[in-house]
């Protein structure tokens, strides 16, 4: 039997590895402003960067603020990043969610302040890993529902790595399995060696699914400074622990691999 040329061809798809189609897409995030003069040099290695819409972890101040139009000419796509609160700040789950919902009106506020379109993705930064205590959820799942509300789209920064206790708990399998028929697109961490690459900058990174999370559709590889805690078999940082970019050795950054160059989606609505 002789097949025809349409045939033979679905018969040679199902042998193809996925990941000859995949395209993927390296990208940064820093909670620092990196500068107006220093975007032309970093857009050579990433398509994409974080943006925060509020104060990031450990900081007093967002110097990202009103860089929206400067990043967007040079080039970058977008991670929108909102930074969500710690447990010890939710109390209770009544006023974990009350937070959350008011914490989503201020994300999407700020969103639209910077110039970000309905429907983009923003992510909301969960620091704390492990299994979600029922404060937690109740302030994500809050903040989840407020954000859809206000004509965006979710996502959620969280850890993809087995907690250390005798639970191992994943915390972004925990938000997933807990979150219903919500839709949340996830930007899982693992920066341990293996699977992490370390500190390196390929044009094509690994995909977000070897991450270990199948539905991961962002992972974050590598943080500055390195965490000797996780990532102290990666050999490749720098010798004062910082990922600093080929052509701006000045600015440490973290490296995130997506399936797409503009994870937020900030330009196809």
């Amino acid at each position: 039997m002789r097949l025809s040329a349409t045939a033979f061809l679905m018969l040679m798809s199902l042998f193809t590895p996925l990941t000859a189609h995949a395209q993927t897409y390296l990208g940064f995030d820093r909670n620092d402003y990196p500068g107006d003069a220093n975007l032309k040099t970093l857009r050579q290695s990433f398509a994409y960067t974080g943006y925060w819409l509020n104060n990031p972890p450990g900081t007093k101040s967002n110097s990202w603020t009103g860089h929206r139009a400067a990043v967007e000419s040079a080039g970058f796509g977008f991670l929108v990043l909102f930074n969500g609160r710690l447990y010890a700040e939710l109390k209770s789950e009544t006023n974990a969610q009350r937070m959350g919902n008011a914490d989503a009106l201020m994300a999407a506020s700020s969103a639209r302040r910077e110039g970000f379109p309905s429907g983009t993705v923003i992510f909301l930064d969960q620091e704390q890993g492990g299994r979600m205590l029922p404060e937690q959820k109740a302030y994500i799942f809050s903040w989840v529902d407020a954000i859809l509300a206000a004509g965006f789209r979710a996502g959620i920064y969280c850890s993809g790595i087995a907690s250390p206790d005798e639970q191992h708990v994943v915390t972004a399998e925990d938000i997933r399995q807990s979150a219903g028929s919500r839709q949340i697109t996830y930007w899982a961490i693992n920066d341990s060696c293996p699977p992490s690459p370390g500190c390196v900058f390929p044009q094509r990174p690994p995909a977000p699914r070897q991450s270990g999370l199948e539905f991961a559709e962002i992972w974050q590889f590598a943080q500055s400074p390195q965490r000797k805690d996780v990532a102290a078999r990666c050999t490749n940082y720098n010798r004062d622990g910082n990922c600093y970019p080929p052509a701006l050795q000045g600015q440490h950054v973290d490296l995130n691999s997506a399936n797409s160059p503009d994870p937020s989606h900030t330009r196809t609505h």
